[in-house]
């Protein structure tokens, strides 16, 4: 079965009352309170690369699909990953605007509407489930007129949805990614992507390491 927006799967529609529920009542098993659960806070380890891809296509209006609580859009001063203070991360950026996205937080529930130069979406298509992927990649194209740009963690989450389950449920390689992006891109000639899948190998006292493999294209 082909599933849509308007007709998504079963599971896609359990897990976004399990989020919901997460950004009100936090996170039990690791003791978070619901401040501190998908605050967005994540994007701050992206944000110079999605500046790169800003200047390199002069983008001035960018989507944050999945935002979270979007926490970082609030801090004023914004510090860069250089040390430099901005007003805020739009300033940094150097864009006019962006909006704010995720189904799951009442606050930037409301599906977007037109189109924007750029599309982020961090630490977000782990959390959607495998048959959903496909109609979701499409959302996220289908908004960008200049780029997409994303990151995806290959690996078991530390956190955990209300009835037990891992927070993250397609956990696949970086080859599977490239399989369904190039699908996806083909139908968007002119948009570039860059996305970068990350997992997690044992360094050489034991410790987790994370590797990183970049997916780029524009067709």
């Amino acid at each position: 079965m082909t599933f849509s927006r308007s007709n998504p799967s079963p599971r896609y529609s359990s897990l976004l009352a399990m989020y919901g529920q997460l950004h009100q009542h936090g996170e039990a098993q690791m003791g978070l309170p619901a401040e501190q659960t998908f605050n967005g806070m994540s994007l701050s380890s992206q944000v110079a690369r999605i500046k790169a891809l800003v200047e390199r296509t002069s983008a001035n209006t960018l989507l944050d699909y999945g935002c979270g609580k979007g926490v970082l859009y609030e801090a004023r001063p914004f510090k860069a990953p250089d040390g430099v203070s901005y007003d805020t991360i739009v300033d940094y950026w150097d864009v006019v605007a962006v909006h704010c996205y995720d189904p799951c937080y009442a606050p930037y529930s409301r599906v977007p509407e037109g189109r924007f130069d750029g599309v982020l979406s961090t630490d977000v298509l782990e959390h959607c489930p495998e048959e959903d992927v496909p109609w979701i990649l499409d959302e996220i194209f289908g908004y960008a007129e200049r780029f997409v740009y994303a990151n995806v963690a290959s690996y078991l989450a530390r956190k955990h949805l209300p009835n037990g389950e891992n927070a993250h449920c397609t956990i696949k390689p970086a080859a599977w990614w490239d399989d369904v992006l190039r699908a996806t891109a083909s139908q968007y000639p002119g948009v570039a992507y860059e996305v970068w899948v990350q997992t997690k190998m044992e360094g050489k006292s034991g410790e987790p390491v994370l590797k990183e493999e970049v997916i780029r294209g524009c067709h």
